[in-house]
């Protein structure tokens, strides 16, 4: 047995060097490096809590000593995330729905007055025609007879010619005949027998016979006999203007005959300031103030700066079946833009001065992701047909005309021809009828698509009139103005209250109405919304989000690091595999897995100051840093 003695370290040296090594340590555990993360969840969510600017997350800290207050703000701190989130979604929602603002603007400016087109009311029978339509007139004639049995008047004229017109006229007899007008009962409509009793006139109706190749035929009826009657003779009268070829080019219009008068602004207007063109059942049309190169303008408002017509409104050699009224048509609408009559026009009485004041009114929409308009057309998947800018009344009926010659083989008359195709005739297209009638059902129940393809223009221009209506002439002054009129204008009229009318046509004021549309709902106003929100629920701002996601990229970091360390861990646990084809050293490994164990071992080396010679004397109640050995 040996011994060894080991010196001993005096009390301050000791103190001194451990008090060295804490002050180390302490320097390594503050020394901060480039890039650190926690290494737990809950260290994360502590220095998060502890720290954020959030208010009330200290709150999940500061009482954990105490779980009832913990869970308490737990679920409150998390219900007031959902409540808030649920309110960005709102506010999402609303800004992705495009919503826009009205804006109402009043300009004051001198105003280029619109376009102003008149028509007579009194479909003009043309002398290419004329034969023809004396000939249909003679079977209208025979026809009201049988129905209602009235004898209708016609001129003497046409009786004389009638044994020379009836070779001429054959063609024309035999579609007739194909299309009659019949009296069929309410209920099936059943055509009436011939030898039929006599009965209640309420209990028929009137309609003619539509039929196509395969002798499908239906029955086109009318509650209206003068529905009936005009319907059917305007379907035989188109035939026969589509018969004659450049129809639509004839002009044979007297525009002195017509206007007995025309002022703009206090100064004459003459056939420069016109265009005329003629429309199958409105008759001849003028339009005024379309020249685009020299444009009225009004210099005031009021009756007297405006457009004063005095027209003539008596039929006389025209087509009593198609128009039933007396009078005259205006519409205004502005330039480029086709006068559509039927849609927006309104009728002047005869022996009545009507004055018609206008409102200008322009409407500037959103398109893109605001709305559907369309800017010039251009994206709307229908040919315009008609030689002006795009309106949605321009599309529509050019959707019509293009279904009408791809499902009937030609064009409707009262539309603009397509390149390539001819006006419908029953002498070529013997079942055009029944194609239009049936075409014209699918039209208005929006089966062609064409109310759902043309959409509105994003900028247009309307005018809003107001009308007041008086006598003119008045019962004192006709007798002068008649004969006036009679002296300039030829003017030998019967029938003089029903014989002419005047129109005056002006701006009530120069100021006009912009309507407009702004976005609602921008970046900037989403971004402040959102703000808003959040300084409701948190009561933080922009750096209490960037501490939010500076968490969720922490939490993000750690589960990656995290998830590494395990996958790293699992591997160092996994027993390596036997190397290919060796049998000998797998039998090896199962008879000595021992002999492998040194392989799969860990080795931890602690490195500890090694003691001085005077501490390993042994110690003891008797002797001191004495050690003994055997």
């Amino acid at each position: 047995a040996g011994s060894v003695k080991v010196g001993k370290m005096p009390e301050g040296e000791k103190m001194r060097q451990c008090k060295q090594e804490e002050e180390q340590q302490q320097k390594e555990e503050q020394r901060e490096g480039l890039i650190e993360f926690y290494s737990s969840y809950q260290e994360l969510f502590q220095f998060f809590c502890s720290n954020t600017t959030i208010h009330g997350a200290i709150r999940l800290v500061c009482s954990k000593k105490n779980k009832m207050k913990t869970a308490f703000w737990s679920v409150l701190f998390f219900l007031t995330f959902g409540l808030m989130y649920w309110q960005f979604g709102i506010l999402y929602r609303e800004y992705l729905s495009y919503p826009v603002n009205l804006n109402l603007n009043l300009n004051s400016d001198r105003l280029t007055f619109p376009a102003v087109t008149l028509c007579t009311l009194n479909p003009y029978r043309y002398s290419a025609i004329r034969k023809q339509l004396d000939r249909l007139d003679q079977i209208t004639h025979q026809t009201l007879l049988d129905l209602y049995d009235y004898n209708m008047s016609l001129p003497r004229s046409d009786w004389s010619t009638l044994s020379a017109q009836r070779r001429s006229s054959r063609s024309l007899l035999h579609h007739v005949q194909r299309h009659p007008l019949r009296r069929q009962k309410r209920d099936n409509l059943v055509n009436l027998p011939e030898n039929s009793p006599s009965v209640d006139k309420n209990d028929w109706k009137i309609g003619f016979v539509l039929c196509n190749e395969n002798n499908d035929c239906f029955h086109q009826a009318y509650s209206s006999g003068v529905d009936a009657v005009r319907e059917w003779y305007s379907f035989h009268y188109i035939n026969i203007l589509a018969q004659v070829p450049d129809a639509k080019a004839l002009d044979e219009s007297d525009f002195e005959n017509f206007i007995y008068a025309c002022r703009f602004n206090e100064a004459t207007c003459d056939k420069a300031n016109y265009t005329h063109f003629h429309h199958p059942l409105y008759g001849n049309c003028y339009t005024f103030n379309d020249n685009s190169s020299s444009l009225w303008t009004s210099s005031l408002p009021g009756i007297n700066n405006g457009l004063s017509l005095v027209v003539r409104t008596e039929q006389n050699d025209f087509i009593p079946l198609l128009s039933t009224v007396t009078g005259a048509r205006v519409m205004v609408h502005d330039q480029n833009e086709p006068a559509f009559m039927d849609d927006g026009g309104f009728n002047v009485r005869p022996g009545i001065e009507t004055s018609i004041s206008m409102r200008k009114e322009m409407t500037v929409r959103l398109g893109g992701s605001y709305s559907d308009c369309t800017e010039d057309g251009s994206d709307v998947p229908v040919q315009n047909l008609y030689s002006s800018r795009y309106t949605e009344q321009v599309c529509i009926r050019s959707c019509f005309q293009l279904n009408m010659v791809e499902r009937c083989g030609c064009a409707y008359y009262f539309y603009p021809l397509p390149d390539g195709a001819e006006y419908c005739d029953y002498t070529k297209h013997t079942a055009w009828g029944y194609c239009y009638y049936k075409l014209l059902a699918e039209f208005k129940a929006d089966v062609l698509g064409c109310f759902t393809k043309c959409r509105k223009p994003c900028k247009m221009t309307e005018y809003q009139l107001s009308a007041g209506y008086s006598r003119w002439p008045s019962a004192v002054s006709e007798d002068w103005v008649f004969y006036v009129l009679s002296q300039q204008n030829k003017y030998n009229i019967t029938s003089k209250r029903n014989g002419v009318a005047k129109v005056n046509i002006f701006f009530e004021e120069w100021n006009y109405k912009t309507n407009g549309e702004s976005p609602a709902f921008t970046v900037v106003t989403l971004l402040s919304q959102l703000g808003n929100q959040w300084s409701l629920w948190f009561g933080s701002s922009v750096l209490s989000v960037m501490e939010l996601a500076e968490l969720v990229l922490d939490f993000i970091a750690i589960t990656f690091i995290l998830a590494f360390r395990w996958f790293r861990s699992r591997q160092k646990l996994s027993p390596p595999g036997p190397p290919p084809n060796s049998q000998d050293n797998a039998a090896f490994q199962d008879e000595a897995p021992a002999l492998s164990a040194p392989h799969r071992f860990t080795v931890e080396a602690v490195v500890t100051t090694l003691p001085s010679y005077n501490s390993l004397e042994p110690r003891g109640p008797g002797r001191d840093g004495e050690v003994g050995h055997e």
